[in-house]
């Protein structure tokens, strides 16, 4: 990854509350008579457009680690779709400036972040948001071909660039901590 300055100076959103944050906290204390309610697996538990953003919001920006994805609101909750009778997801991001040399990457990261978070049968789609970026089909291009993907996943360079804009996503709305990444 090079050294190069994208945005020196990006504008910080203010993080959102997640309305689901008190629930799923909830669900972590079942009632034995609640568990049986999780064991069917005839059902498919739905997952709508705010459990997507959960996962993705802490995502560290590649250029600004100390930032998250949704504190340079480079993701938000509406821009993302989910169809559950087709198990399809579209996540649309935002580059901070429309020469972001770092949008595959943020894109990557997403998408890796996805693959690892929810059950397979979902088909994801990332794009840039219309208009945002200079080289908008190139990136879409590159982040929804599976071959690419896949060759970019073998190697260790973007993969240990990946692992430390990952290494936050966990914190689903916390804020990062400023820290040696």
């Amino acid at each position: 990854m090079s050294d190069q300055t994208f945005n020196a100076n990006p504008t910080v959103f203010a993080l959102t509350k997640s309305a689901k944050r008190r629930a799923a906290k909830e669900l972590l204390w079942l009632s034995q008579s609640d568990e049986s309610d999780y064991d069917s697996g005839d059902e498919f538990e739905p997952i709508d457009g705010d459990e997507v953003f959960d996962l993705i919001r802490s995502i560290s920006d590649p250029e600004h680690r100390s930032l998250t994805l949704e504190q340079l609101a480079v993701v938000s909750a509406p821009q993302i779709t989910v169809t559950d009778q087709r198990n399809h997801i579209m996540v649309e991001f935002t580059p901070t400036v429309p020469h972001c040399g770092m949008s595959t990457l943020i894109g990557l990261s997403i998408r890796v972040r996805l693959m690892r978070s929810l059950p397979a049968r979902f088909k994801v789609d990332i794009r840039v948001k219309p208009g945002s970026h200079n080289s908008e089909h190139g990136v879409n291009k590159q982040l929804n071909d599976k071959e690419r993907v896949a060759a970019a996943l073998e190697n260790p360079a973007l993969v240990e660039a990946l692992e430390v804009c990952l290494a936050t996503a966990s914190r689903r709305g916390q804020p990062v901590e400023a820290g040696p990444y």
